[in-house]
């Protein structure tokens, strides 16, 4: 039987803005863990620094929260050490591609099988409206003072550079849609992300709900064949262009779904089994540190040499 998302909802109050895009997020991340039939014992969401942190307080799991622009390289840690957790990251644009863009790209190297949803309102929500890396420039939002001067980065594109192996988009208020790409992008063995256009209706004037339903539009729907999933060096040297020409394409109209989905890349937890036998059938995280009260490990040989004595 499956589970019900209520499982996955803790008694904490919301404190979001009426109208956010991150309620929508949460309403689709609650049903797709439920769909997925996760327990939520093994549930690890980690959450940066914004509004998008919030949600950990928000789902049931082993949560944990992480300095601005590192939810990541936690995110990591804790795979390494349970390679069996299901660990999801959820931050915005300014916290995973401003101050946590160094760990962004370092995800794609490894290719551990963690999920990164990144909440995409191009500010920063929760210190009144600054431009967020996603924000284009020369666009004033409601807080700016003038307009932006940086140009935007486009989430899509650097993931597929740094090695991500799934890459998809969504929009928040459509709960349906956003729901499954989340549960493909958990599904996924490799580095996942989700990169996810929400309004906020607070301090981003321009990018509101109308704009972007005037714009957005899914793959799928317009190219039945659509087909993002590389298979071998050949699919990738056919697909490659068309992937990155959708990646690219920003204005008038936006596409949405899976736009790259690479199955050939070993994980980076699948690396480490072949270095390091063992290691996924007894990880680092379910391995005795005592026997019988006594440790295991002696500090002092395991740090003798590596300890510096004061002179005399």
């Amino acid at each position: 039987m499956a589970r019900s998302w209520l499982e996955f909802k803790t008694d904490a109050w919301v404190q979001w803005c009426p109208g956010c895009g991150d309620f929508g997020i949460l309403n689709a991340f609650h049903r797709a863990l439920a769909e997925l039939d996760i327990d939520p014992s093994n549930l690890v969401p980690v959450g940066g620094i914004g509004c998008s942190g919030r949600i950990t307080y928000y789902v049931k799991g082993s949560n944990m929260h992480a300095l601005h622009g590192r939810a990541i390289p936690l995110a990591s840690g804790v795979k390494l050490a349970n390679p069996h957790l299901t660990v999801v990251v959820a931050g915005g644009d300014g916290d995973l591609l401003g101050i946590g863009a160094g760990h962004f790209v370092a995800a794609g190297r490894r290719n551990l099988d963690i999920t990164i949803i990144l909440h995409d309102n191009a500010v920063y929500g929760l210190t009144k409206g600054q431009a967020a890396p996603t924000l284009p420039s020369w666009w004033q939002t409601k807080a700016l003072a003038g307009p932006n001067l940086q140009d935007n980065l486009n989430p899509l594109l650097l993931a597929f550079a740094s090695g991500y192996t799934f890459i998809a988009r969504g929009y928040a208020y459509h709960t349906n849609q956003l729901k499954e790409l989340i549960k493909e992008a958990i599904r996924h063995k490799g580095t996942a992300l989700v990169d996810i256009l929400q309004p906020c209706p607070t301090y981003n004037n321009i990018m509101t709900n109308k704009w972007y339903e005037e714009r957005i539009y899914y793959i799928q729907d317009e190219d039945p064949d659509w087909n993002p999933v590389i298979t071998n060096d050949l699919d990738f040297k056919e697909k490659a262009p068309v992937i990155l020409e959708k990646m690219v394409e920003w204005g008038d109209r936006i596409p949405l779904g899976i736009f790259y989905k690479d199955i050939r890349k070993d994980t980076f937890e699948m690396r480490l089994e072949k270095v390091m036998p063992g290691y996924l059938s007894n990880p680092p995280a379910t391995r005795p540190i005592d026997v019988d009260g006594k440790p295991i490990a002696d500090p002092w040989i395991v740090f003798r040499d590596r300890i510096v004595r004061k002179p005399g």
